[in-house]
Formats: structure tokens, C-alpha cells, sequence
């Protein structure tokens, strides 16, 4: 498919945050851009603001009629639309250009030199810190993140067209429709499930992604990971590696070895040590644009952040809020260790929001023994997303699993005032589902009571 011969691209599900970049991008070439998504969102607004039109009732009617030429429109979906979606059959039935986001993206970056992050944890902040560097070193690059980068305030930035960076995703196989010069693997964790039936198939998954790696392509790999490529980790003989870990004020400042050259204090803004990982791998992908490792090195320390991971909404003596989109047992284990680490000692609510239930179902003992961890639990009802209940599968039975006698089912109109009754000194709002509408309004309540 040739973009040039495209006037029009039309999105399915365009309030997606991957789908919402794409959008961004191809309104920044100056192609007329249009959607459908079920739900109107911060996203969504933000897209109408810059002039894409977005209608949320599922009908042909109302899709413009400079988007019903065949020859000259893409149709770009995303997998969470069903193959009953109404305007989908049309375009279907009527023989227009109709893809994946993954593969809209393959295309898009194919003729680039392409730098992609995969791994089933850490993508969004690993992409965000690389498009970060690479900012702040002056390279030409264009960034699709799966999250709005609070560098940049948006998933979506342009500096040039020399370099993409991209997040390589696993769901639905998607990673499989790009083309890198440069790859990296944070983690291969059970994950997606419902996709992929075993964690042998999905580990199978990250190995047919490095095959589509271009010829001569660097790959960077979590050290402890079974694949072939250079390795990065923390205090231990990777190719790239963080060590002598110190915190001052709240801050990490720590050596970095590469295998030709060693920096001294090095700092790094966000908490965690699976962040740490992060900014190493991010460092590592950038010195391969030929950006100085100097510069890179230092531009680490003003990196701000991804909004919804491990975002600070308060922060003072008496009371941290903290929000983070951890969905997967893995990723709480990483939220507690980076909370025990920056605020020792304190008493820690944290409130969940499971994301699917097939992904309750499939690690309920995983989430009940990372949840325990902490001094008390709230559960919200699970979030759906593109799935139909499963019998026996809900809070009530993810919280009876957990050992901790602190634990609570709620909804979330008793949310704030469950809160303050609990008065705790950390509070962390975890999950992939709308919880994070309810963020705000938290924050709103509490910014001025402590």
C-alpha cells in the first residue's frame, strides 16, 4: 500500500491510545482524518480539538462522505472492535483498504531506521524515555507511544523522519507486522492469555518477533531472558549495566557501563528499580542512532514521566497518592518494591481495578499474592473491556483469595469516603480500566486536606 495514494484514513475505534497516535500522525501529514469510537473520552476531545471529526453511535450514516471512496480511504481498525461493527461490514462488503493499526504502523515505519520495545511489561515508559533522549540529543525521529508521555503531553511527537519509535506490541501478535533496526525485551511474562493459550506459545511469540528484525538489527535483551542478543540489567555482568545504586532526595544517581565507555553519576527521576531497567535499555537503543552517550546519559535525569505510571498526584509529608496502570501480578510486585523503597515505613491502601476477567481468572493466585503484600486492599469490580463475564469470575472471588484481613470490595461512589476512613499514608490507584477517571477526582478531594 502506497500512503502517498491516500487521501482519507477513517479509524474504528479511534479514542485507542495507539490508535489515537496514528491518528495524530497522519492528521500531521495533512490527510483528512475521521473516526468512530463507542465511548467520548479526554482522548477523544483532544482529537476533536484538532479538528478530527468523532461520532460515537455505531452507523454509516453519519461517516462523512469524504471517507466513502474506496480508492482513496484507509480504514484502519483496532482488534477490540467486533467483526459485527456495522460500519466495519460496510467498508468490508464495499472493498475498501481495511487494517490493523500494527500493520498501518509496519508500513509507516518500514522505511525508517525503526527502534522497537517489546516485552510484556515496561513498553510505554521504555518507548517515552527513548523518544525523551533522543528529543533532548537533537535526532530526527517520529514516536507512537502507548501512553501520553509527560515530556511531551501527548502519545504522538515529531522531530523528523529519520528514526521511529515505536512500542512493539505482543497483543494479538501485532509486533509481528514491524520491521526493526533496533529491538529490545523487557520481559516475557505470562500474559494475553485469551490470544495465545500458554506462556510457551507467547514466549514462541517474541522469538518470531526478533526474525522480523532487519538484517544486521541490534537486539537488547533483559538480562536472564532466553534470547540471543545484548544483554542489560542491574548490578550483575551485562553487556549494559547499572550499578552502585545510591538514593539522594528521593532521586537514583548510580554508575552505567557500556562496553565502551562508564559514566559516574548518572541520575534518574522515577521511582522503581523495573524504571531503572527501563531508562538502561532506552540509553543503550538511543547510543545506536549515533546520539553522544554523554548527552544521553545526562538528558536521563530530566526525564518526567508517562502519565499513569507511577505518577505522583500528591506528594507531601503526611500523604502520597500515587497512580499507576499495573494490570499484571508482575507489575505490582514491581509497584510495591518502588513504594517500600521510596517511602519506608509507611501504611499503604492500594485500590485495584482487575482488567479482564479472563486475565483475573488466569492469575487469581498471582494477584491475590502480590495484592496481600500491602497493609489494606480495596477491590473495584472487575473491568470488562472487550470481554463477556465469565461464571465465577469477580472481586468477591479475587478477594477471598487474598491473606490479608484488610480487604474490601467497594464501588466507586463509596471510593473517597472509604478512603478517608482508612486514612492511610500512601494511597496507590492501580489498573488498566476507567479507575483512571476516578483519579482526578481523588486528587481533587485530598490535593488540599493534607
Amino acid at each position: 500500500m502506497n500512503l502517498k495514494n491516500i487521501h482519507s484514513v477513517y479509524f474504528i475505534g479511534i479514542g485507542g491510545i495507539g490508535m489515537s497516535a496514528l491518528a495524530r500522525y497522519f492528521k500531521f501529514i495533512n490527510k483528512e482524518v475521521s473516526g468512530y469510537d463507542k465511548t467520548k473520552t479526554p482522548l477523544t476531545e483532544e482529537l476533536e480539538s484538532l479538528g478530527i471529526d468523532i461520532h460515537y453511535t455505531d452507523s454509516i450514516d453519519l461517516v462523512g462522505d469524504n471517507f466513502k471512496n474506496s480508492e482513496s480511504t484507509l480504514i484502519v481498525y483496532t482488534p477490540a472492535v467486533p467483526s459485527s461493527h456495522i460500519e466495519y461490514q460496510f467498508f468490508l462488503s464495499n472493498n475498501f483498504q481495511i487494517k490493523k493499526r500494527s500493520e498501518v504502523l509496519g508500513i509507516i515505519t518500514k522505511d525508517t531506521f525503526c527502534l522497537a520495545v517489546a516485552g510484556t511489561h515496561g513498553k510505554t515508559t521504555t518507548t517515552s524515555i527513548l523518544a525523551h533522549l533522543l528529543k533532548e540529543t537533537g535526532t530526527p525521529f517520529t514516536a507512537f507511544l502507548g501512553g501520553i508521555s509527560e515530556d511531551f503531553n501527548s502519545n504522538f511527537y515529531f522531530q523528523g523522519n529519520d528514526v521511529s519509535v515505536v512500542e512493539a506490541d505482543e497483543f494479538d501478535r501485532s509486533f509481528l507486522r514491524l520491521f526493526p533496526d533496533v529491538a529490545c525485551v523487557t520481559s516475557m511474562d505470562a500474559d494475553h492469555l485469551d490470544i495465545y493459550g500458554d506462556a510457551e506459545t507467547l514466549q514462541k511469540s517474541f522469538s518470531d518477533f526478533v526474525g522480523c528484525m532487519k538484517p544486521n538489527g541490534k537486539l537488547f535483551v533483559r538480562n536472564g531472558l532466553p534470547l540471543s542478543g545484548f544483554t542489560y540489567g542491574i548490578e550483575d555482568d551485562s553487556d549494559f549495566c547499572i550499578r552502585n545504586i545510591k538514593i539522594v532526595h528521593g532521586t537514583y544517581v548510580f554508575d552505567l557501563g557500556t562496553p565502551e565507555v562508564n559514566f559516574t553519576g548518572v541520575k534518574f527521576n522515577k521511582p522503581g528499580r523495573h524504571n531503572l531497567l527501563n531508562g538502561l535499555v532506552a540509553f543503550a537503543m538511543a547510543v545506536q542512532t549515533g546520539s553522544p552517550p554523554d548527552r544521553l546519559a545526562k538528558a536521563l535525569e530530566t526525564f518526567k514521566g508517562v502519565k499513569r505510571r507511577f505518577s505522583y498526584k500528591i506528594k507531601e509529608k503526611d500523604f502520597v497518592f500515587i497512580d499507576d496502570y499495573a494490570h499484571h501480578p508482575t507489575e505490582i510486585n514491581a509497584i510495591y518494591d518502588a513504594v517500600i523503597e521510596m517511602h519506608p515505613n509507611k501504611k499503604v491502601l492500594v485500590v485495584f481495578q482487575p482488567h479482564l476477567f479472563s486475565r483475573t481468572r488466569d492469575f487469581a493466585d498471582d494477584f491475590a499474592k502480590s495484592l496481600a503484600k500491602f497493609n489494606s486492599i480495596l477491590l473495584l469490580d472487575i473491568y470488562p473491556a472487550r470481554e463477556k463475564p465469565l461464571e465465577g469470575v469477580n472481586s468477591e472471588w479475587l478477594m477471598n483469595k487474598i491473606e490479608n484481613p484488610h480487604k474490601k470490595v467497594i464501588q466507586k461512589d463509596k471510593l473517597i469516603s472509604e478512603i478517608r476512613s482508612q486514612n492511610p499514608d500512601v494511597l496507590i490507584t492501580m489498573g488498566a480500566g476507567d479507575i483512571g477517571l476516578e483519579v482526578e477526582k481523588i486528587t481533587k478531594e485530598f490535593e488540599y486536606a493534607n
